[in-house]
């Protein structure tokens, strides 16, 4: 199972950007679908998780600033990230957790997409 994502970038304080991430390979069953973040010196977090059942989460600091959601068909899902401020310039990853025959229950990880927001 592989996780490609994109669609990270330099954008100005109060700017939009929306991340994308689609997973391939060999999956059975997608549970959850995530997108968490990493700021130099912190720890990683989780920004935003949309469940089997379409119910979201997010972290506090950017409810109602994005949006998370997934295509199902195509084991995608996308982050919508609005009025972005200099405090979400982080490094962003795209977490699954899903059924493979060769893996398993697993969390898969997408590799780095690197999102500036310049004040």
């Amino acid at each position: 199972v592989q996780l490609q994502a994109s669609g990270g970038g330099l954008v100005q304080a109060g700017g939009s950007l929306r991340l994308s991430c689609g997973a391939s390979g060999s999956i059975a069953r997608v549970e959850a679908m995530n997108w968490y973040r990493q700021s130099p010196g912190k720890e990683r977090d989780l920004v935003a998780g949309i469940g089997s059942t379409g119910k979201t989460n997010y972290a506090e600091s950017v409810k109602g600033r994005f949006i998370i959601s997934r295509d199902v068909a195509r084991n995608s899902v996308y982050l919508q990230m609005n009025d972005l401020k200099p405090e979400d310039t982080a490094v962003y990853y795209c977490n699954v957790f899903a059924f493979s025959p060769t893996s398993r229950w697993k969390h898969f990880w997408g590799q780095e997409t690197l999102v500036t927001v310049s004040s």
